[in-house]
C-alpha cells in the first residue's frame, strides 16, 4: 500500500495520520490474529496457532515428501579400499547381527528397528523403538 500526503506544507501530525493505515470497516480482520501474535512473540509457532485459533496446522506440512532410510552400520575405509570393491567383497560394519537397525528422516534419527519379511518377495522394517525428542537434539 502507498500513502502519500497531498498539500503544500503537511504537518508531522497530518503525515503521522496519512502513514497509519484505517481501520477496517467491519470488525473482523483476517491478519488481526496473526498481528496480535505477532506483537507478543510467545514462542516461534504463533503464526501456527493464530491462523487455527490454537491448533498447529500440521497438514500444511503433511505431503512434503522426506528421505526415510534405515542403516544397517557404518565404517570408515579409505578411498583405496572403496575402488577395490568388487563382487563379493565383505565391509565390516559397526553393528552386531540381530541389533536394532537405526532409522532415520532426512538424516535425523527418529528410531530403530528390525527387518521383517512382508512376502515372498518384500522386506520391512518393524518399529522397536521411537527417538525421545531430548534423544534426537542430542544426536
Amino acid at each position: 500500500m502507498i500513502l502519500a500526503v497531498i498539500g503544500d506544507d503537511p504537518t508531522e501530525e497530518a503525515a503521522a495520520e496519512a502513514a497509519t493505515p484505517a481501520a477496517p470497516d467491519d470488525e473482523y480482520s483476517p491478519f488481526a490474529p496473526l498481528e496480535a501474535e505477532a506483537e507478543s512473540q510467545e514462542e516461534p509457532q504463533a503464526y501456527a496457532r493464530a491462523a487455527t485459533g490454537g491448533a498447529p496446522r500440521l497438514d500444511l506440512v503433511l505431503d512434503i515428501p522426506v528421505r526415510l532410510s534405515v542403516e544397517l552400520g557404518r565404517t570408515e575405509i579409505a578411498i583405496r579400499e572403496v575402488v577395490n570393491l568388487g563382487r563379493g567383497s565383505m565391509i565390516e560394519l559397526d553393528r552386531s547381527a540381530g541389533e536394532p537397525l537405526d532409522v532415520r528422516v532426512n538424516g535425523v534419527l527418529i528410531g530403530r528397528g528390525e527387518v521383517v519379511v512382508i512376502n515372498e518377495d518384500r522386506l520391512g522394517l518393524r518399529f522397536t523403538e521411537v527417538v525421545s525428542h531430548a534423544e534426537r537434539i542430542g544426536s
